[in-house]
């Protein structure tokens, strides 16, 4: 595999594991604002990489198809959306701030269930940032390396709080410092091994590029509505969490559009 590829797919990965070691360095629990300012952040990120980096890339893959470029978008969204919901009504996981636990029954500690959940989401994260670099080695031009290295960068900046969120927590309720370091960075050990596995497939999702990109996109969309934004949206109201998500999507932005 190319080097450069290869540190494309360790970087989300590094994103989180640095959010994780903020444990190292906290010396209270994070305050409720703190955890809607870095779930909002994260949230605006996703979503504009699932445009910027993934959909439109998608319809441009596609656009050999004239006016019906938009049926693989679609489609690949779609099954993105409904991968995530059958994820999320099969393995059991724990969202932080609700009382019961959702998937199957299972008698894991609350620890591991809320591990899950964010260990869960993070596979659609590592099969973005593969799909894209399949993108790059498919040669056609249409993305580019700078292209799937923004991305990589984008999800490593939202994956940092989503690390912070992991980690902080867990030691708040009184688990060890570098054991909520550890499940932190195990949470987000799956990114890479799911881009790597796409990689590895790239025979099979080069002809399916822009169904795997959009599928990436929904699943992606699915996590932001179903769990980040509710969770950075619990009561007691405050629209700090909502200028975060407007921050994160606009700093995404920016770097797709300055950077590919």
């Amino acid at each position: 595999m190319n080097m450069d590829i290869l540190k494309g797919l360790l970087i989300p990965f590094i994103g989180t594991s640095l959010g994780a070691a903020g444990v190292f360095f906290m010396k209270k629990e994070l305050s409720r604002n703190t955890e809607r300012i870095l779930l909002g952040f994260a949230a605006g990120v996703m979503i504009a990489a699932s445009v910027w980096s993934l959909l439109i890339p998608a319809l441009e893959q596609a656009s050999c198809m004239g006016v019906w470029s938009f049926i693989p978008a679609v489609i690949g969204f779609w099954l993105g959306i409904l991968f995530l919901l059958f994820l999320d009504r099969t393995v059991p996981h724990v969202h932080r701030f609700d009382p019961e636990p959702e998937g199957r029954k299972s008698k894991l500690q609350k620890t591991i269930l809320m591990v899950l959940a964010v260990t869960m989401h993070n596979i659609p994260e590592g099969m973005a940032v593969g799909a894209v670099y399949v993108g790059v080695l498919a040669g056609d031009g249409l993305i580019s390396m700078a292209a799937a290295l923004t991305l990589a960068i984008g999800i490593a900046i939202q994956n940092f709080p989503e690390g912070a969120v992991i980690s902080m927590p867990l030691h708040s309720e009184g688990m060890s410092r570098s054991r909520s370091f550890a499940y932190g960075v195990f949470s987000g050990a799956v990114e890479p091994l799911a881009a790597v596995m796409t990689i590895l497939l790239a025979d099979l999702i080069i002809p399916a590029l822009p169904y795997f990109l959009s599928f990436a996109a929904g699943a992606m969309i699915y996590v932001v509505t179903e769990e980040l934004i509710p969770e950075m949206s619990e009561p007691p109201h405050s629209n700090i969490g909502t200028l975060a998500l407007a921050f994160g999507f606009t700093l995404m932005m920016t770097l797709d559009v300055v950077f590919s």
